[in-house]
């Protein structure tokens, strides 16, 4: 049995730290977009360089046979644990993706061009680079879900990197559609495996194997988990988005293709091999969507023009080889898989990065155009063609001695019926196939006749750019000389990582000796070359073009979606939005009154008597029921309408006051000023009455929508106010002060006990203040056309609105420092200083506060942001949940006793957010030039 051991001692855990490499060096990469390429190349580095590092103090532990763990609380109610574990499957995944992770970023530095945005490149590729890091080190199922979706998130961004190119945009979707839907399969998958096993930590599940097989949802399981595991490493029938994501710079294609995205398939299903194989129905499953796979990749890719295209449907064509072998089961098929992973990796980043160069020296990547170039890129010429043979599986290369292996577990069946017959065939062809793909990529681009018609002259790139590939190549050759010296130590350790107690003792070596799997590797080399030479004279190839079925009925589902969108949003919304309003309320409306039909309905039966209002109560009651009804009455005329509503608000901002809820009415005082400005600004864009309703059905009609609605609100809230008092309510006054060192409950409520709703609330926040900012940047004028301000300039001085900012920062401040203890908090007072700037924007106009102030609020949102992650993050340092909530108190030499509360940190956060969120909004309605005024006017 592996030994556990963990490495927290008091320093943060080195698994912890290895993953937040990449994150933090994407952060500072991202932060740097003044720098030169050569020093963000130089920090994009950094994070796989001192990953390796750590990655090697930790390989004597994981080759004794220890798995190094961290594990921290994230929400242990619903079984997700941040728990890193790193046995020898996962140091094999890390290695991969961090050593030739960083031979990428090496060549990317040359590869791309000065139009391109390097701080943004390398910020994608290294929140990949972390993504994929923390699915293969998550031993957590549900950790390792959210990792998967990340990775299918950061390579969306890095498909689509090139906005400007339609085929990228379309790559990156269709590639976020197919392998988003695998995920949310195999989080039900996930699901039912944790409620199978009981806990979802990976140790648990990988030694519940019997329990999950012998379960009654094992079909529905293994299922979910393979739709997920077939669409991200993209087998038969959803390969078709590999190709589309050639589209990508081809340092993106060369990572994506080697060791991440489409590697996470296969890695998941060597990782659940213990727990859901063993089967007829996974053998059978498996082995038969891998060889699908391995043939219609190989067919495919000998009648592609482009080296890309040519290498993409060659990597669906290994994805599904190593798949077969995984479906097969036997434990050296299970070591040939993983061999294959590592061999894989090695020579088909090398081959695209070869590919690259030849697109970046040449101009292009058809070979139609190109050919006899091992005359003018002589080095390039070599280091690919050794790589393509490794490809093909030619003795002394890597790719050889696993495709040795397959052979010789496919003629090993012994089960199964005629399969031993049937994979065997599979296995021949694909080794023919995989030569004639091999030979026509060496032969139309290095030999033969050539090049014609290239944009540019072909030259050999820089030295530096072709390091990267020199390093992978002269690996392949180590690997297929000296495997045993080399890749056995590795491959033993990631085998027992995978199978356990199970894993068979095996040696690496060349040659073994004159038997069937050679013969069989001859007969696919003679006959591989035999084929594609007879291709060529029969088919022209350099005509030929198979069409991808499977990408064609994508776009025809695509389509048809969008025209049923279309047609529906024709049918609801076509009215603008009052018929949307309409809908959505009603829908609203009835959701609402379901719980309440039948038993449910009591809810109001035995409610206690209401306690006596005071005058007062009843006055403003009074004054707020007419200014509702007003705002009814005049909603016609926009002004005044807006102007009730301020009452109406300003009103319930006094009642909550009324009702010993000085946090409410002060946050409500605030929303309302800052939304009356913005509407306000609004109004400038608009006429001045709203068109009525024509026909008296439909004002009848929403009449009696809108008395539901407001009579089952007001039902909810009666219940709400008379309800007992002995609630949850008191549990909270109970723990606020003594577990969250607050006496300001409300506040406590939003930092602590709540802090992950807070959290959530405020990224809503900042994505509603960029889809504002975004819908309307594209009507933004030049600086001297900017709007001038509102209709009447007010006669307030201007010194006056400058006097307003220092004092508002300073009350600002006070309500920030004191919302802990006392009313406030992040929230209000980030209102509190948005306040005077919405004055001044009212009354002074756009340009005159930007000259002002001229802040960046994009910037001060996403450092909002930051900071409020950071203080949820913090926690997770000493063994705690998210958010958890610390207090330190200080002995401070002149200020005296000072008690602090982790808890301002995320509040920080949350008052950068409200304040830059609010002000972005603004600015950005405050830009909009006046367009079409007299066709609104007309109205």
């Amino acid at each position: 049995m592996p030994r556990h051991c963990e490495w927290f001692t008091g320093q943060p855990p080195m698994l912890t730290l290895l993953l937040a490499l990449p994150f933090l060096a994407a952060l500072a990469v991202a932060m740097s977009r003044g720098a030169s390429r050569r020093t963000i190349a130089w920090m994009a580095a950094a994070a796989p360089l001192l990953g390796l590092a750590l990655l090697a103090a930790m390989t004597p532990d994981v080759f004794a046979g220890a798995i190094p763990q961290s594990s921290f609380p994230w929400i242990p109610q619903v079984g997700l644990m941040f728990t890193l574990r790193l046995d020898g499957l996962a140091w094999m995944f890390a290695g991969l993706v961090l050593g030739i992770g960083a031979l990428i970023v090496m060549y990317a530095r040359y590869y791309l061009s000065e139009k391109d945005c390097s701080s943004r490149f390398f910020a994608y590729l290294l929140l990949f680079m972390g993504a994929m890091l923390g699915m293969v080190l998550a031993g957590n199922l549900l950790l390792l879900v959210v990792f998967w979706e990340l990775t299918s998130i950061s390579s969306f961004l890095l498909i689509g990197f090139w906005t400007h190119n339609q085929d990228a945009r379309q790559g990156a979707r269709m590639a976020l559609s197919i392998t988003g839907m695998g995920g949310l399969a195999l989080l039900g998958g996930v699901l039912l495996i944790g409620r199978v096993t009981g806990s979802y930590e990976l140790d648990v599940v990988l030694a519940s194997g019997d329990l999950i097989r012998a379960s009654a949802e094992y079909p529905a399981i293994l299922a979910l988990v393979l739709a997920g595991i077939f669409t991200k490493s993209a087998q038969f029938p959803f390969h078709f988005w590999l190709p589309q994501a050639m589209a990508a710079p081809t340092p993106v294609s060369a990572y994506l293709h080697s060791a991440t995205m489409v590697k996470a398939g296969v890695f998941l299903l060597a990782r659940l091999h213990p727990a859901l194989a063993g089967t007829d129905l996974f053998f059978y499953v498996v082995t038969t969507a891998g060889a699908i796979t391995l043939l219609v990749g190989a067919w495919y890719a000998i009648f592609q023009h482009d080296l890309k295209g040519l290498l993409a449907y060659s990597t669906i064509s290994h994805l599904g080889l190593i798949t077969l072998l995984f479906g097969l089961s036997t434990p050296m098929a299970v070591v040939a898989g993983v061999f294959h992973i590592i061999n894989h990796a090695t020579f088909k980043a090398s081959l695209f990065m070869a590919a690259g160069i030849i697109d970046h020296e040449c101009g292009t990547r058809d070979m139609r155009r190109l050919g006899n170039l091992r005359r003018y890129l002589p080095w390039t010429s070599v280091l690919a063609i050794v790589a393509s043979l490794a490809m093909a599986g030619i003795p002394l290369l890597n790719g050889f001695l696993s495709k040795e292996m397959f052979f010789a577990e496919a003629l090993d069946i012994e089960q199964h019926g005629g399969m031993r017959l049937v994979v065997s065939i599979v296995a021949m062809l694909a080794g023919l196939l995989g030569v004639a793909y091999s030979l026509r990529f060496v032969h139309d681009t290095f030999f033969g006749r050539g090049p014609r018609a290239l944009p540019v002259e072909p030259h050999e790139p820089p030295r530096w750019m072709r390091i990267p590939v020199a390093i992978l190549v002269v690996m392949c050759l180590a690997v297929g000389i000296a495997p045993g010296l080399i890749v056995e130590p590795t491959l033993k350790a990631a085998v027992d990582g995978t199978l356990g107690a199970a894993a068979p003792d095996f040696k690496l070596a060349l040659w073994h000796g004159f038997n069937l799997p050679l013969a069989m590797s001859f007969a696919g080399l003679v006959g591989g070359v035999a084929f594609y030479f007879g291709l060529r004279r029969l088919f022209a190839l350099h005509d030929a073009m198979l069409r991808t079925w499977g990408r064609h009925l994508f776009q025809v589902n695509v389509e048809a979606l969008f025209r049923a969108a279309a047609r529906f949003t024709s049918r609801v919304a076509a009215g603008g939005i009052r018929r949307s309003l309409f809908w959505m309320i009603a829908v609203v409306v009835l959701v609402a009154a379901l719980p309440f039909i039948g038993p449910a309905g009591a809810l109001f039966a035995d409610l206690p008597a209401p306690q006596p209002m005071p005058v007062l109560g009843w006055m403003l009651w009074a004054i707020l029921v007419v200014s509702t009804l007003a705002t009814v009455a005049v909603h016609g005329r926009r002004l005044t309408a807006l102007i009730v509503i301020g009452a109406v608000g300003l009103l319930v901002s006094v009642i909550f006051a009324l009702l010993s809820a000085p946090d409410l009415a002060l946050t409500q005082l605030l929303v309302e000023m800052v939304t009356i400005a913005m509407l306000m600004m609004a109004l400038n864009y608009l006429p001045k009455q709203s068109k009525q309703a024509r026909r008296p059905f439909r004002r009848w009609r929403d009449a009696a929508l809108s008395v539901f609605a407001g009579a089952g609100v007001a039902g909810l809230a009666y219940a709400m106010l008379v309800r007992p008092s002995q609630t949850i309510s008191g549990e909270m006054l109970a723990r606020s002060l003594p577990e969250a060192y607050g006496s300001n409950v409300v506040n406590v409520i939003l930092v602590d006990f709540r802090g992950f709703d807070t959290y959530g609330e405020i990224v809503v926040f900042a994505v509603a203040a960029l889809v504002v900012h975004a819908l309307l940047r594209w009507a933004r004028l030049k600086p001297d056309e900017v709007m001038p301000g509102p209709p009447v300039q007010l006669p307030i001085p201007a010194d006056l609105t400058q006097l307003l900012f220092p004092l508002a920062l300073t009350v600002s401040i006070y309500l920030f420092l004191r919302g802990h203890n006392a009313p406030g908090g992040g929230f209000i007072a980030g209102l509190a200083i948005a306040v005077p700037v919405l004055i001044k924007y009212t009354l002074q106009g756009a340009r005159a506060v930007e000259a002002t102030f001229g802040f960046d609020y994009l910037r001060w949102l996403g450092v909002g942001l930051l900071v409020a992650t950071v203080g949820g993050l913090g926690s997770l340092l000493f063994g705690l949940p998210f958010l958890t909530s610390g207090h330190l108190d200080l002995d401070l030499p002149v200020i005296g006793y000072l008690p602090l509360a982790s808890a301002l940190v995320f509040d920080t956060g949350v008052y950068m957010v409200v304040f830059a969120g609010a002000l972005l909004m603004l600015s950005t309605m405050g830009t909009v030039k006046h367009r079409q005024r007299a066709m609104e006017e007309t109205r």
